[in-house]
């Protein structure tokens, strides 16, 4: 469990340790309290935690402050959803953060670098300005991706429908690791990429077939980079959310609760069994996407790489 379990669901707040959910009460609980695991950074040889924060009983949020202080994170995609709750998150946890989006919206112009990293001209332009703005990269985030619902069947999608799923959702990481690798190879600090992909590379949907094609490549993509990137001490790791409920995703659910002539709670269970039922009763939040990015980016996960994480509430039924 890392601090991605989140208690949304009308339960009291189960005790925080070092990321993980007491659920326990009692002396399981109490026995967690002085736990403070220190484990060497396989890039640098030193302890991930100071001696200070090793010995000092303190929140989660501390603690990841202690995690994340002083590393340059870059996000794609990060002005909205998904992205920004990850933004959040590390900036909780002490990360100088930019991100790259197609529009300022509201964000301070000093953390965000306009580019679209669906053209090689725009990932050119985002990797040169995030190593002027940050000086080097520790933490690299690929949220960026999205893609439209075709109607009329898999057939029917041309190949600029391919094309351009692809250009957003796989080579826009491509290219983006390609220019920003050599410099946190240069480093000699190692670093953490995150790919965020999506359950649909599992189980696409109807009429999302280039999206769901182009997910898959790109968790493919990120555990060949992560075998490569390892003796350098980078890791390389996916995260896969399922239903997630973005500011975009509320609109669609009221959208679909007028259509309907319904409640939005109703309109949301009509969706959440249109994808074959959540388990855990609800849809997720940007915030638990944040919650575990932040973990795997941080010196606790420095042995995870390679490796997928779904976040779905439990929505995918296979192993």
């Amino acid at each position: 469990m890392t601090a991605g379990l989140r208690y949304a669901f009308g339960s009291p707040a189960p005790k925080q340790h070092d990321g993980i959910a007491c659920l326990a009460t009692g002396p399981e609980c109490a026995a967690l309290d002085h736990y403070h695991p220190v484990r060497a950074n396989r890039a640098t040889g030193t302890n991930s935690y100071d001696t200070e924060i090793a010995m000092t009983h303190d929140t989660t949020t501390t603690q990841l402050h202690a995690d994340l202080k002083g590393k340059r994170a870059l996000i794609t995609g990060g002005s909205r959803g998904i992205g920004k709750g990850i933004a959040s998150q590390l900036r909780a946890a002490g990360a100088h953060v930019i991100v790259a989006a197609r529009s300022a919206r509201d964000l301070p112009p000093e953390e965000v670098v306009i580019a679209d990293i669906s053209t090689a001209s725009g990932t050119t332009t985002l990797a040169q300005r995030a190593l002027e703005v940050l000086g080097g990269i520790d933490i690299l985030v690929h949220n960026v991706g999205g893609g439209d619902i075709k109607p009329g069947g898999t057939t029917s999608l041309t190949d600029d429908d391919w094309q351009l799923a692809f250009e957003t959702n796989l080579f826009g990481a491509v290219r983006l690791d390609r220019a920003l690798t050599p410099s946190m190879i240069d480093n000699s600090h190692g670093g953490a990429i995150v790919h965020i992909t999506s359950v649909q590379r599992r189980n696409p949907l109807p009429g999302t077939a280039p999206y769901a094609a182009a997910k898959a490549a790109l968790a493919n993509y990120s555990k060949s980079l992560s075998n490569d990137l390892a003796p350098h001490g980078i890791r390389v790791n996916t995260v896969s959310p399922g239903f997630i409920e973005t500011d975009a995703s509320i609109e669609f659910v009221q959208q679909h609760a007028a259509a309907q002539g319904i409640t939005t709670t109703a309109a949301r269970e009509q969706i959440m069994d249109s994808i074959g039922g959540i388990p855990l009763g609800q849809p997720g939040t940007p915030r638990d996407v944040g919650d575990l990015v932040t973990f795997l980016v941080s010196d606790r996960a420095s042995y995870l790489t390679g490796a997928e994480f779904l976040i779905d509430g439990g929505s995918t039924r296979t192993i």
